[in-house]
Order: C-alpha cells, then structure tokens, then sequence
C-alpha cells in the first residue's frame, strides 16, 4: 500500500508538545500526533507531512523544540514538515489553503478547538480527504450526523481519536463485560490538576466545558460496552460545580467539575435499564501526583469490573517532583529502545494514530471501504453518534435546567 500523506491541523500541546512558552508540563511534552506521525514515516506508513495553525509566527520555535526534543532524542528522527501559514502569517483560515494542497485519498488530523472540528472536517470530507477528528469529534449532534452523511457521499474515513478504547485494561474490560450479562451500572471520574487550565484558558468556558473535554472518553468507553450488549441511552441530566477555575483566571463561564447521569435502556427489551454516572474536573490539586486520574466501575448482572488507571503500580519519587508521581507509559512510551529508535509503538496513544493511517491506507488500495471499518467496531462517526448525543444532551440540561431525552427512531437520532 502506498503511504499516507497527512495534514496536522492544530499546532499545540497534543500535536507538538508546544505550548507558546515552550514545553508543556504535562504527560505530553513532546506530544503525540507530531511524534507518531514522524514514527509513522520512518516505518514507511506515512509519507508527506504538513502542519496548519493560525499563527506561523511560532513555526520556528516549533521547529526548535522538535528538533530537541524529537531528534536528537530519537537517533534523528526525521521532524520535517511543510507548514501553514507562512512563518510571518497569521490566518485564520490557513486550513483551507492547506487542505487544498492535498489530493483526495490524503488525511488530516484535527487536534483544534471544540467549535472548529465540524467546519475544518467537513471541508476536508467534501473534497475527498480522510478525517481524525480528536474527541470530542463535534459539541452538537446535527453536526455529527452532517458529517457522516457528507462522509458517506464523498467515500472517505472518519475516525474519532478515542484513545482509551486502546488501553489494554479498558479494552481486555470490554470483552469481558459481554460474558457478565444485562448492564446495571457504570461510574466513571476523570480529572486533571487545576495547572492544566493555564493552558486551557483561551477556550475553558468559552468554546468548551471539561465535561466534553475529559467526560468523553468514559461516556465513549461505557458505548463501546454496552451498545455490544444492546443498550441505548434514552435521558441525561447533568449538574455542575463552579468557583476554582474562574478564581484563577478563567472565563466567568467555566465549570470546575460536571456530572452527567444517563438513563439507558436495552432496545428489544426496554424493561431493562441502566444508569451510568460520568464526572469530570479541571480543578484536582496541583500536585495529585498524575496528570490524569482516571478510573471506572462497572456492575452487570453476572459481575462488576474495576478499574483504576491513574495508579497503575508504578509509583516514581523524584526529588524535582517532591513528591509520588505516577506516570503513565502505557498511554506514550517515550523511552528508546536499544538503537535509540523512537520506541513507543505499542502504546495506546500511538496505536489509535497508526490505526487511523491503517484505514485509510486499506480504503485507499480499496482493500476496504469506510463501512468495513464501522464494522470493526473502530471509534468511527457511525459508532460515536451515542458518545455526541449524551454530551450535548448534558450541556443542554445545565444550561437549560432540566433532562433532556435522546430519541432513536428509523436510525435517526435526536433530542428532545
């Protein structure tokens, strides 16, 4: 199969590990789409490679801190990339420009604000190039569905960069949940320490809640369990806190924690209900020792799993630190193998990229068409429109006061 030419859209702390200053100081400080894909290239996967923002003003530094931190940390990977806009430019519709450089059969990964995921992606779908849309992959569900049917019209894949569904332990959970019987329960907590928002500032609040930022990867996992065990959710009604991240700075608007409770229900059986509870928070404190504390529970008839993915038993004390630490490197393995080659592969943060290119290299030598991969079971627009639904239902209900119900008819979905 031929390599795929990728357009990275989105130039900060997920892409590059570049966060204005420099470095970000969190688990991603050399990134992850920049670096797989850079990976992705040496192994003859992907070829071309391009980069588009707004402000090309900080491609130098950009290049800098890659060349650092990548190359010479990585037996000189190969960072190149053809970039947009130019270097003294800003634009902040350069991702047009740079889409039209691209061919059909070509793909872009869109690691942007929330708000600007629908426009850039459907740009893309309508001239014939495949998507990765990080989570969430749209804040309304008009917009998922637009998305999908111009996808099916145009023959390209989207894929949603859900990247737990990669995490061995939230994977091998799924598997088992199908052997434990009808759904009961779920519980879920993610946060971050309240540091993050320094980074966040520019769009907490204003173009994006924690609970679409962090709450979508537990709602998407929990789908993931339960649509195989025939369970649709059918209500949403969500609460949240507020005071801490508006005293550091934040936008009057931004929330410090958001809950959401989901009704589900199984569909040739709507006796049988379930309820799962999905929190998440920007405001842990600044030194809890992870930078993501995550965990599930999961009751069903014949059992429950537990999970806690932010203490994995590997428990690091470093004198900088002052404290425990517990890193995380089943997410981006950023140590080197013996040659000194980049020797992250396995991890499930990569994984999901290299899973994406897969595709559409399997669509482009038509090995495979986009509905082939939706029966994979991969997080693909068709299989997240549950995951789009639950999240907007949970903001309308905060903002407006009361549940709100998701409606399925004819494959049709809706809220009401």
């Amino acid at each position: 199969m031929e390599p795929l030419n990728v357009l990275m859209v989105g130039t900060g702390e997920y892409t590059t590990g570049f966060v204005g200053t420099g470095g970000s100081a969190s688990d991603k400080k050399v990134g992850v789409v920049g670096l797989s894909m850079f990976d992705l290239r040496r192994r003859g996967k992907v070829g071309k490679l391009g980069m588009v923002g707004v402000n090309g003003t900080k491609y130098p530094a950009i290049r800098e801190h890659l060349h650092k931190n990548i190359t010479l940390a990585y037996n000189n990977l190969d960072t190149s990339f053809e970039s947009f806009p130019s270097d003294d430019t800003k634009d902040p519709d350069a991702y047009k420009t740079a889409i039209d450089a691209l061919k059909p059969g070509d793909a872009i990964t869109i690691f942007t604000p929330d708000t600007t995921h629908y426009p850039i992606a459907l740009y893309a779908i309508e001239r014939g190039i495949h998507v990765m849309i990080t989570k969430p992959a749209v804040k309304l569900l008009e917009h998922h569905i637009a998305l999908l049917a111009a996808a099916e019209k145009h023959g390209v894949y989207v894929y949603v960069e859900h990247h737990k569904r990669y995490d061995p332990a939230y994977a091998d959970a799924k598997f088992r949940a199908k052997k434990l019987g009808d759904f009961n329960y779920f519980y879920s907590y993610m946060s971050q320490p309240k540091f993050q928002l320094e980074t966040f500032k520019a769009w907490a609040g204003i173009d994006s809640d924690i609970s679409y930022y962090l709450n979508s990867h537990h709602v998407d996992i929990c789908d993931s369990m339960v649509s195989q065990l025939g369970y649709i959710p059918v209500k949403v009604s969500a609460s949240a806190s507020k005071g801490v991240a508006t005293s550091l700075g934040c936008h009057e608007s931004t929330e410090d924690t958001i809950s959401l409770l989901v009704h589900w229900e199984k569909k040739d059986d709507p006796s049988k209900h379930a309820t799962g509870v999905y929190t998440a928070s920007w405001t842990a404190p600044q030194k809890a020792g992870v930078h993501s504390n995550q965990y599930f529970h999961y009751l069903a008839r014949d059992g429950e799993i537990t999970i806690n993915q932010a203490k994995r038993g590997y428990d690091v004390a470093e004198d900088a630190a002052g404290q425990l630490v517990w890193y995380n490197p089943f997410y981006m393995r950023y140590a080197p193998d013996e040659d000194g080659n980049f020797n992250g592969q396995s991890g499930y943060g990569y994984v999901s990229m290299e899973k994406f290119v897969d595709g559409c290299r399997s669509v482009n030598a038509g090995e495979l068409k986009p509905a082939d991969l939706d029966k994979k079971g991969l997080p693909t627009l068709r299989n997240t429109i549950a995951t789009t639904a639950i999240l907007e239902a949970g903001r309308r209900s905060i903002d407006e006061g009361r549940e709100v119900r998701i409606e399925q008819r004819d494959g049709n979905w809706s809220l009401l």
